[in-house]
């Protein structure tokens, strides 16, 4: 599968970015041409990834990009399997660190719900939701959007002016990160250990549903606003990221499909009861 570069995704999943003492991170746009980007001219639903419309052992969908860091030599293995006879994307992480990032243009004032399904095999008993060394999950999407730079700080507003000179590219000033923690009950949040920028909400947790596949419905607009305290503006990227590399583990995770719609769909019991059937076309 081709890589392009997300290099600053790269630098979010290492642990940020640090110049004069501000931390940001960002989510490259597409230099080639080769991404589909995800429009929600629909307005009731925008699908994200429909993983369960291929086949086990299919290549990765070309618009879900490879997210690689230097430096990092062993990266986690994401491949199409099957979990109860529906076709899931499987992460295999063992003492490593890689993600999938996707690039959307989604209004989350009109699609606010985030629908995903997701599995562990275990928790990562050493991860912590708000330490460095804690900062690796079994399980975690992204959520990226496009923040008015004009909205930060004076020396912000310097630093993401440095990196966009220095990158060249659009930066994304502001995250949620969704985990599956190991203790902390859902609905808990953090500031992301290095930066502010990132909002880490925890969406499932504990070992008591380890192996089990489980619906998260998430309203991405609220969550956003009880984050940052600002009007929420679209959103650019999706990412999906295992990794263990700080904590040396071994991770393994599957992710369903994902998509956002106008309305909260149905109660999670019912979606896990029912998650077998893939989503249309």
């Amino acid at each position: 599968m081709k890589r392009t570069r997300w290099p600053l995704l790269r630098l979010l999943l290492a642990g940020g970015v640090l110049v004069s003492g501000a931390l940001t991170i960002a989510i490259a746009e597409d230099t080639t041409g080769s991404n589909r980007t995800v429009n929600s001219g629909d307005a009731n639903q925008a699908k994200v990834a429909s993983f369960s419309r291929l086949q086990p052992g299919d290549d990765l969908p070309s618009d879900w990009e490879p997210v690689h860091l230097a430096g990092i030599p062993r990266h986690t293995e994401y491949t199409l399997s099957s979990v109860d006879g529906v076709t899931v994307l499987r992460a295999d992480a063992d003492a490593s660190m890689a993600g999938l990032a996707r690039k959307v243009d989604i209004d989350p004032n009109t699609t606010p719900w985030l629908h995903w399904r997701w599995r562990i095999a275990r928790v990562n008993e050493k991860s912590a939701l708000n330490t460095k060394q804690g900062d690796d999950f079994a399980a975690r999407i992204y959520v990226f959007f496009d923040f008015d730079i004009m909205r930060l700080p004076f020396l912000e507003r310097v630093v993401i002016r440095i990196a966009r000179a220095l990158y060249g590219e659009r930066l994304p000033l502001a995250a949620l990160c969704y985990v599956w923690s190991n203790d902390e009950p859902p609905g808990t949040t953090a500031w992301n250990a290095y930066t502010k920028r990132v909002h880490m909400v925890v969406a499932s947790s504990g070992a008591g549903q380890e192996g089990q596949m489980i619906a998260v419905e998430r309203n991405v607009r609220n969550d956003f606003r009880k984050a940052f305290g600002e009007p929420v503006p679209r959103i650019t990227g999706i990412a999906i990221a295992t990794d263990s590399d700080g904590t040396g583990e071994n991770s393994r995770a599957w992710y369903g499909d994902i998509s956002f719609s106008r309305q909260l769909q149905k109660s999670s019991e019912e979606t896990v009861a029912d998650w077998r059937r893939p989503q249309s076309r």
